[in-house]
């Protein structure tokens, strides 16, 4: 069973590990951050495999993990928060035409850590209300009425003078 799983387990992590880093980088705001949040999922995964009976699913158990480890994250540690200093930042370079972009990604990772788990899950991956209910282990009401607080969050952090089809979406 052990070689089993690791072949399994293998197969799994090079056909998640891009879009799970990805999904993990939008909801932590941080590449660091998504890598520590992603390998801990993995490493649950892992330890839990063997004892798993049906292994179908095993792709939307993975993003559940992952979100849920993000959440817990976010709660148990409150001291990675950004921290206020006299210095200014190091500039950061703007490739032409992401500044819409910037201006989403820093009003996205400025919410709370459900609202932002929500709407990338909802929103970014295009899953639907009864997975993302699955990978949060909330109710599709819960998934529905954080959608409708986060997106209007994110629109009252945007100010009526953006304009979302500038994003291409």
């Amino acid at each position: 069973m052990t070689l089993n799983w690791d072949s399994e387990f293998t197969q799994l992590y090079d056909r998640c590990n891009e879009s799970m880093r990805f999904t993990a980088f939008l909801m932590c705001g941080n590449w660091h951050e998504a890598e520590d949040v992603l390998q801990s999922a993995f490493l649950k995964l892992y330890l839990a495999g063997p004892k798993l009976t049906d292994h179908s699913g095993i792709e939307g158990y993975l993003q559940q993990i992952l979100v849920r480890t993000f959440i817990a994250e976010r709660r148990r540690v409150r001291w990675r928060r950004e921290k206020l200093t006299d210095a200014l930042p190091d500039s950061l370079f703007v490739a032409p035409g992401a500044e819409d972009g910037l201006v989403v990604w820093e009003a996205l990772s400025s919410m709370p850590a459900r609202q932002r788990a929500v709407l990338v899950l909802r929103y970014w991956n295009d899953l639907s209300v009864e997975d993302v209910a699955t990978a949060l282990g909330c109710s599709t009401g819960t998934v529905k009425s954080q959608s409708s607080k986060g997106l209007q969050t994110l629109r009252h952090k945007l100010g009526p003078e953006f304009d979302p089809s500038r994003l291409g979406t």
